[in-house]
Formats: structure tokens, C-alpha cells, sequence
């Protein structure tokens, strides 16, 4: 894990029986490999990550096989946060192109269709590909012809029983290489709704929901990106 978590997650962590090794660098990534971690979960609800880290520990999990799950938030894009790391600049180096020919590709699976408007509007303005999805399974059926570099996804879409995203991923060799950002809209009132239209909400890697069913989710999405089959 990056960082530190909070006693919630931790809680949330352990009670379904992981063991969170708290690493600070790509060096202490490295030095992980020998235990074989299962994942590396970036969840930066403690503190604030730059594109710097999060390229050095997305590049360290790759290098070891390792899949990466980035938490993320939507909140208001107050004249403070637009001082901090751009959100789209943060996604762009979780998903480096394949060559400087080829732009970065996103699968976005969101069923909101102004939600996947905002997004996908702020990442092709930051040089990305996009292609939406409006449910996993329409995800599925569309990865093939994308071959995502990067998937964001609303953390409520999916489902723990069935097949999804990351068993795609997995069954094409792509999840070591491919990292999962999650959010949700849960806390979001209706105005936060209709400013994602405007640009003045948006998806930062911060801030996240810490309701109890959305923990749950985040450790059962864990517990699927881990599995072997």
C-alpha cells in the first residue's frame, strides 16, 4: 500500500484477512517482490501523490507483475486544488503511451452519460484516447479492440460474481500491465452532478468515499484483481 492507510481501511484490510505492507518508493517496491504482494493498492486518502511517484510505483509494480488499484474522489476543483497536480496529468502517468506515435488509451466505464462526458472531455484535452463504456460488461466486449493502457471505472458498476473487466484483463496478460482507477458518485449531491458538466467537478486522486459499503467494495475488488483465476 501507498500510503499509510487510515484506521478504516486498514480495519477493512485486515478483517478479510490481507496483510498491508506499507511501501514509500519504487526501491521499497522492488525490495517487496520476494513476499509476492498480490497488488499494489495507491490509495491517497492520507496524503496527496504527485505524478512523479505514482509513474515511479506504477512503473516498479509493472516491472514485477504486479496489478495496480488507484482509489480516486470527485470533488469540486476549487481555485486551491487547481494549484495542486492536475487530475488528467496524474492518470496520463498511470498510462504511458506506447510509443511516441500512439496516444495513451483509456477504457472509461461510467453509466452516467454527462459523468462520461466530463471525463472523457478532460483527458482528450491532456492528449488521451478514450472509449466509454456504459456497464462492465459493455467494457468487456469493448477491451479487445481498445487494449487499454489505463481503466476508470466507477467502483459501483462492478460485480464481484461475475465476469468483468479485470477477468478480461487477467485472461489477455494485461492486468499486471494495465492499472484500475475506481471512484464513486455515492456522496456526490446534485449540484456536484451538473457541475461535472461545467468542469468545476472532477476526478482527483484524493478525497475518496470512506462509507462503509464503499470500503467493502474497494477490499472485495482487491480480493478479485488478486485472484488467480
Amino acid at each position: 500500500m501507498w500510503p499509510e492507510p487510515d484506521t478504516a481501511t486498514a480495519g477493512a484490510l485486515t478483517a478479510r484477512g490481507w496483510s498491508p505492507l506499507l511501501v514509500r518508493s519504487r526501491e521499497e517496491v522492488d525490495a517487496s517482490v520476494p513476499v509476492q504482494p498480490a497488488a499494489l493498492f495507491v490509495d491517497p486518502l492520507t496524503g496527496p501523490i504527485t505524478r512523479t511517484a505514482l509513474q515511479s510505483l506504477r512503473t516498479a509494480a509493472t516491472a514485477a507483475h504486479i496489478p495496480v488499484l488507484v482509489t480516486a474522489g470527485l470533488m469540486q476543483a476549487t481555485r486551491d486544488a487547481a494549484f495542486g497536480a492536475d487530475p488528467a496529468v496524474l492518470l496520463r502517468s498511470l498510462a504511458p503511451a506506447d510509443s511516441a506515435g500512439h496516444a495513451s488509451r483509456v477504457l472509461l466505464v461510467e453509466a452516467n452519460p454527462d459523468i462520461a462526458t466530463a471525463f472523457t472531455a478532460s483527458l482528450e484535452r491532456r492528449g488521451m484516447d478514450v472509449v466509454h463504456a456504459a456497464s462492465e460488461s459493455e467494457a468487456v466486449s469493448k477491451a479487445s479492440s481498445v487494449e487499454p493502457n489505463l481503466v476508470v471505472l466507477d467502483l459501483m458498476l462492478v460485480r464481484r460474481r461475475r465476469v468483468g473487466v479485470v477477468d478480461w484483463l487477467r485472461n489477455n496478460a494485461r492486468l499486471h500491465s494495465t492499472p484500475i482507477v475506481v471512484y464513486t458518485t455515492l456522496d456526490l449531491v446534485e449540484d456536484d452532478l451538473h457541475r461535472l458538466q461545467t468542469g468545476e467537478t472532477v476526478l482527483f486522486l484524493a478525497e475518496r468515499s470512506t462509507r462503509e459499503d464503499v470500503q467493502q467494495r474497494i477490499v472485495d475488488l482487491l480480493g478479485k484483481i488478486a485472484s488467480p483465476k
